[in-house]
């Protein structure tokens, strides 16, 4: 099968495909940290209508996550900037969601009611494939089966630091298990998950 990891330079998803013996490219501006040739450096639009089988995405969520609410209403009003970069971000979803490929995947978190994206198929958390961890992540797909858990574990604690906004508020805060702040890398159990089941 022909594989398509839009938006990733970790290499996680690409390198589970990879092993089941799938042709498979992943893409990212950011170059990928393995170093592989199965990477595309550049936009995924530059490369999304060569002929894939599978799609999986991993857009930017910056600018669409509900996490980000306090910087889009500072104070209770719309910050206009912060507003176009979130149509931007729903454009490349929808370009990736509505793309000429027979089966897809989008990953992101929570998005914003504003950004008006489609109803997600499903939820699926990282101790559900193993990680032991809480981070809600959810899942649009199209022609693909929902994702079954594969190695149910206990959750030890939440992946993300959480409102760090209502902390001066008495409000209950966690610092997140993750150390090197970089949110985006798609958990191993999930990445395998994908590969065994969608692959």
């Amino acid at each position: 099968m022909k594989v398509l990891i839009g938006c990733e330079y970790s290499g996680r998803v690409r390198k589970a495909f990879y092993e089941k013996g799938h042709d498979v490219l992943s893409c990212d501006f950011i170059d990928s940290i393995d170093n592989s040739d199965n990477h595309y450096q550049g936009d995924v639009l530059d490369v999304i209508n060569e002929d894939w089988d599978l799609l999986i995405a991993h857009p930017p969520c910056t600018y669409l996550s509900r996490a980000g609410a306090r910087w889009l209403y500072p104070k209770g009003e719309l910050n206009d900037k912060r507003y176009n970069k979130l149509l931007e971000g729903r454009k490349l979803f929808m370009q990736l969601y509505n793309s000429d490929i027979k089966k897809i995947a989008i990953e992101n978190p929570t998005p914003f009611k504003i950004a008006n994206l489609p109803k997600p198929s499903q939820i699926i958390q990282p101790y559900m494939f193993g990680d032991p961890y809480t981070k809600r992540t959810l899942l649009w797909t199209k022609n693909l089966d929902l994702l079954k858990p594969s190695n149910l574990v206990e959750p030890k604690g939440s992946w993300l630091p959480s409102n760090t906004s209502g902390f001066k508020k008495n409000q209950k805060s966690q610092k997140g298990f993750s150390k090197t702040g970089d949110y985006s890398l798609t958990f191993q159990g999930i990445a395998d998950a994908m590969a065994n089941q969608w692959g």
